[in-house]
């Protein structure tokens, strides 16, 4: 069988296991997973019960087999983000495109660094801000593309918990390891804003930790974005709040998957459709001058998409989902970000 995608995972950790293979499962006859690479330290550490779940799969210690190999053609870098810039560089210079891992660089630099050499090699890299692809997010996208809301003035991303040991965490790792998601999702759909503005900080540890933010994305013509997260809100509230000069929709929350109990075996996720509790709600005027609302179903969520872009961008010249700037950009808020919670008093 002639793939379009012959793929190595570096590492295999959560994400993989999780967000990666249930959805490369869907598309096994385009997309075929060779190897799965451990380093010897982490095979001795964690184990191997877990590979013979995937018996297709050739799990090695050899990184270079992994890199020789010309049939690999596209290498996905799931490691602590410490190594992201390291592998990413390797596999490039090894001919193989790339998707890495959210954050995809620790600093701006780096990810400039790591997309000009992409350039020069005439190679793929891109981060895997999976996340635009939530069933939410697609659901927030189809509203908007209703044309509904008319001209749209506001929108509201909340990623909240009630959770007093996360509080009182120590170190910033929230903008980085969750903002991000928020961040990409609001560039993707909206584009790069014109400037921020950054309440960044820890609300029982101010200076040591960036547990709580409300960041304002700032756009032409007045629209406006916030991203928000808290520690402390104990009542469930909507994921998202969009508002337009014609109407308003609220998408509840739809919890995530990190929150499902793992069981022995692979991963399995279900692409049913939700249930009517779990749609949003949209109220606006309509051409008669109206008043409406109506429900809205949820779309189905599937990471996997990356993927198809991936293809679309190898054999067809398709723009990235992620571009090169829109990637920067979000780099740039967490670093800002991270800037605003270490000053905070």
């Amino acid at each position: 069988m002639s793939y379009r995608l012959t793929v190595a995972y570096i590492g295999f950790g959560v994400s993989v296991k999780r967000y990666h293979l249930p959805y490369i499962a869907r598309r096994k006859e385009t997309i075929k997973i060779k190897y799965i690479y451990r380093r010897a330290e982490d095979v001795e550490k964690e184990g191997t019960e877990e590979e013979k779940w995937y018996p297709d799969i050739t799990f090695t210690t050899d990184l270079e087999q992994v890199m020789n190999d010309s049939e690999v053609n596209l290498v996905v870098v799931n490691t602590p983000p410490k190594f992201h810039v390291s592998y990413s560089m390797l596999a490039l210079e090894h001919g193989k495109h790339v998707l890495c891992e959210k954050p995809f660089a620790q600093s701006v630099e780096d990810a400039e660094k790591v997309f000009a050499f992409a350039r020069e090699k005439g190679l793929l890299v891109m981060p895997n801000q999976n996340r635009r692809f939530d069933a939410d997010m697609l659901t927030v996208k189809k509203v908007i593309e209703s044309g509904k809301l008319g001209e749209l003035v506001e929108f509201e991303s909340h990623y909240d918990y009630y959770n007093e040991k996360r509080a009182a965490w120590i170190g910033f790792d929230w903008l980085e390891g969750v903002g991000i998601h928020t961040f990409d999702q609001i560039i993707g759909q909206f584009g790069v804003p014109e400037r921020c503005v950054y309440d960044c900080r820890s609300i029982d540890l101010p200076g040591q930790s960036d547990t709580y933010y409300d960041i304002d994305f700032f756009y032409p013509n007045g629209f406006k974005a916030i991203s928000k997260m808290s520690m402390y809100v104990k009542i469930d509230y909507p994921k998202f709040i969009l508002h337009g000069k014609k109407g308003s929709f609220i998408m509840p929350s739809l919890g995530h998957q990190s929150s499902v109990q793992a069981k022995s075996g692979p991963v399995e996720i279900s692409f049913e459709p939700l249930s009517e509790e779990h749609w949003g709600t949209l109220c606006y005027v309509d051409e008669t001058g109206k008043d409406v609302t109506e429900k809205v179903p949820v779309e189905v969520g599937d990471y996997g998409k990356i993927y198809d872009n991936i293809i679309d961008v190898i054999e067809n010249g398709a723009e990235k989902v992620v571009r090169d700037d829109e990637a920067v950009a979000v780099l740039r808020i967490v670093s800002e970000g991270q800037k605003a919670a270490r000053e905070a008093k």
